[in-house]
């Protein structure tokens, strides 16, 4: 097949080698085998790996300095300008690398909700990275192709490697996003993340213009279809929770909310898998078979079967596979206004209570910091747990102002009178290194509380440095855990690294400008 055929020649893509469009799971997986692309494990899935790059890349994303995106862009350290001149320059470096390489095309929907839904095509030299957009995207019906159009384009090249001093950016990866011609370059990198990822932020930026809040959360419902949100960043827990037996799973990761409910913007799930066990997370083990594709989880040589403890190449390794193979899933994946929501943070310094309410004005202040420990292996350098503060739990896909997104969720909050739950999901005890992690069978019975009303019967009391409100009781939980200064055999140690957290968050929250008097009031007490 050629480039015409599949309207490739409009993207200024000519005479490649081989085209394949659309080809089924066996079909890539056929093809990643016989490009050496990749290993099948004694489960069924399929093995890679992805070289240097095994987690995202921010410094080395990019956004088009187009005048007319010129002043919505929120330009930061990560929403980091390249000029019209070096995306063209290096537009043409990728058409000529493409001349003659076989190519591998899927064409899919992101946004489940058909009101909202975009055409997102996925161009790449790789069968296994053309297997996992086809995974993590919405897939059509044959029917639905005959009237197929792209309204986004990815091209990811990972063997075409960038030049900083000719093209302008950081290193041999790029992530190039052109959010007026609607196209997404990626180069350098086998981390299929990037994908992921970059077509999100293209959701995060073309939603609020539709008055869809676009968000970084996972989503589930119990049967009587009672929606719950799980926002937080990656290692927090959003998969891992929201993959409930008891609970309907609509997505794992990116969601839009709508003057109708919630919908997914993907057809897959993306579940980092280092420690994964059939005890705690028998919905993820159980899904990974045929069709999945995991990378950089180490395989026995003798016997193909996956190490899940091992990270000798990454922290960070995942396992990507349709929604489908996830029981009882919402198909399509939409639900209702969201009765609960949960802001999930992994607390390093393990000073955060366990679970607690939040008022409107709490929940706002924290939405807009979005606290938790950047864990080892998420992104590449990161090898110890760090702190950071990721506005709306997902700075680094917001092309717009945090303050856009936290206005959307406030008037939703506000109109459809939701609790909010902030959930600690890291240490108890201490920080790291001196605490424990929160066992994961005592967060998925707080989490429940929260869902099934418990925790609305039950007492509280504030934080004195927080000023967050403490549940003194949770069904099935030890209330030892609970208060976390508890937990500690310094009080004073615990009250001094309570303190500079606190400080922490003020410092942060100085980035934003004219906000409301009574969302700073929500701060932490920091002296």
């Amino acid at each position: 097949m050629n480039g015409k055929a599949f309207g490739l020649e409009a993207l200024g893509i000519k005479n490649p080698g081989r085209v394949y469009n659309n080809l089924s799971v066996p079909e890539l997986v056929e093809h990643t085998l016989a490009r050496r692309e990749g290993v099948l494990g004694e489960n069924g899935a399929l093995f890679v790996k992805t070289g240097k790059y095994t987690g995202r890349s921010p410094k080395d994303k990019f956004i088009v300095d187009e005048p007319s995106v010129h002043d919505e862009v929120d330009w930061n350290g990560v929403n980091v300008p390249l000029s019209v001149e070096k995306f063209d320059l290096l537009y043409k470096r990728m058409l000529t690398y493409i001349q003659g390489r076989d190519l591998y095309v899927f064409e899919g929907y992101v946004g489940a909700d058909s009101q909202y839904q975009l055409g997102v095509r996925v161009i790449n030299e790789l069968a296994w990275q053309n297997l996992f957009a086809h995974q993590m995207f919405l897939r059509p019906t044959a029917e639905e192709l005959k009237y197929y159009r792209p309204d986004i384009t990815v091209i990811a090249v990972p063997g075409l490697q960038g030049d900083p001093d000719i093209d302008g950016i950081n290193s041999e990866a790029f992530i190039v996003l052109n959010l007026v011609k609607r196209i997404v370059l990626i180069g350098g990198s086998h981390y299929a993340g990037e994908i992921k990822k970059s077509v999100f932020s293209f959701m995060n930026y073309l939603m609020t213009k539709r008055n869809v809040l676009p968000m970084h959360c996972a989503a589930n419902m119990d049967e009587q279809g009672n929606t719950a949100l799980f926002f937080g960043l990656s290692g927090t827990g959003k998969t891992t929770l929201s993959a409930d037996p008891t609970r309907r799973l609509i997505g794992d990761d990116e969601h839009g909310w709508s003057e109708h409910g919630i919908f997914n913007f993907e057809g897959g799930c993306y579940a980092k898998t280092i420690r994964l066990s059939k005890k705690n997370e028998p919905q993820i083990w159980e899904a990974i078979h045929f069709g999945a594709l995991l990378e950089n989880v180490i395989l026995d040589r003798e016997n193909r079967l996956p190490n899940y403890n091992d990270d000798s190449l990454t922290e960070n390794t995942r396992v990507a596979y349709p929604v489908e193979f996830i029981p009882d899933c919402v198909i399509p994946g939409v639900g209702g206004h969201p009765k609960t929501v949960l802001f999930l943070t992994a607390d390093a310094f393990g000073v955060l209570p366990p679970i607690a309410k939040l008022t409107n004005r709490q929940a706002m202040y924290h939405f807009m910091s979005g606290y938790t420990s950047k864990l080892a292996g998420t992104e590449r350098g990161v090898t110890q747990p760090e702190t950071t503060f990721s506005s709306c739990f997902g700075k680094p896909f917001l092309p717009l102002p945090a303050t856009v997104y936290a206005q959307m969720l406030y008037d939703r909050l506000i109109e459809h009178d939701v609790d909010v739950y902030l959930v600690n999901t890291g240490w108890s005890g201490g920080p790291y290194g001196i605490g424990s992690r929160i066992e994961i069978k005592q967060t998925r019975a707080m989490v429940s509380a929260a869902l099934n009303g418990h925790l609305n019967q039950v007492r509280f009391h504030h934080h004195p440095i927080f000023k967050i409100l403490v549940p003194e009781t949770v069904p099935g939980v030890d209330s030892d855990i609970l208060d976390p200064v508890k937990t500690w055999c310094d009080r004073a140690a615990y009250e001094r690294q309570a303190k500079a957290l606190a400080r922490s968050f003020v410092a942060n929250f100085k980035q934003f400008h004219c906000v409301p008097v009574e969302i700073m009031e929500a701060a932490p007490e920091s002296e």
